[in-house]
């Protein structure tokens, strides 16, 4: 029930945070900032190159058992998180980059990682329509219909649009404290592995390297860092129900990195909204 309850928070969350950001933006305001070819280069290199390099580093610093490597190399090739709007609100970051580099990054992994995954880990196949799927019918769709509206009745949008905050809100609350209560037992079983430490340590470095590579903007810098460590983990579950269903340390790997990347981001986005909100007030 309690698994069932986390799927469904998950579901609402991903779409309430879809639905929230197309009634508050418009096209041009997410097409906007990846007209600077700069950023979106930065990001491409980010998410594609050094990220999957830092995972690569974290194994060699780290031992880990080959399931455990897997479930790693799913979450490095795997960018454009459905969490990161919220996360870039919570940060004070700006919304409309957030956006725009999210579906940027969601559509370059589709093509990524059928191309890469296979050249990393032998015997794996992937349908990159598998994979698209699920993010155009939870992200892409809500998004489109919400920023349609907004186009052609604004004053509809304007009306649900804190209603689908405050439940993308409650919803991440309800999702964190199920994720935590759903995965305690794979939490304690991964201890001693080095797993959790080597989360941690991909997580602060993707961050690191995302929000160095956005330039100067700090708004569009915590952007970048909190989209670069936040992964696409529901890519990486889809590529791990079809290849390795036999092993289940994979699927333990990709559940516990959800929950510790996120534990780690959650305090970092805090952090960069109050030293904004500071600025700003000054």
């Amino acid at each position: 029930m309690l698994e069932l309850l986390a799927n469904l928070s998950v579901l609402i969350f991903v779409i309430t945070s879809m639905l929230q950001m197309g009634f508050s933006l418009t096209i041009n305001q997410i097409i906007e900032p990846l007209k600077n070819y700069k950023l979106v280069i930065g990001a491409l290199l980010a998410n594609f190159v050094v990220v999957p390099l830092i995972g690569y580093l974290v194994i060699l610093i780290i031992p880990l058992e080959t399931d455990l490597v897997i479930g790693l190399a799913l979450l490095a090739t795997a960018a454009g998180a459905p969490f990161l709007p919220k996360l870039a609100q919570i940060a004070r970051g700006d919304q409309a980059f957030s956006v725009g580099l999210m579906v940027l990054l969601m559509g370059i992994t589709v093509i990524y990682v059928p191309v890469v995954l296979p050249l990393l880990l032998e015997g794996v196949s992937i349908n990159p329509l598998s994979i698209a799927s699920s993010l155009v019918i939870l992200m892409i769709i809500p998004l489109t219909i919400a920023l349609f509206t907004r186009s052609r009745y604004k004053s509809i949008a304007d009306s649900l649009r804190p209603y689908m905050g405050q439940a993308s809100s409650i919803f991440l609350i309800l999702l964190t404290i199920l994720m935590l209560v759903v995965n305690w037992e794979y939490l304690i079983g991964v201890i001693g592995t080095g797993a959790i430490i080597a989360l941690i340590i991909f997580a602060l470095g993707s961050f690191a390297v995302g929000y160095l590579f956005a330039g100067k903007d700090k708004t569009k810098r915590s952007v970048m860092g909190l989209g670069t460590a936040q992964r696409n983990i529901s890519a990486a579950l889809i590529v791990a129900t079809q290849n390795f269903s036999a092993q289940p340390d994979v699927l333990i790997m990709l559940l516990t990195g959800a929950l510790v990347i996120f534990i780690v981001l959650f305090p970092i986005a805090g952090e960069l909204g109050r030293r904004g909100k500071k600025e700003t007030s000054t």
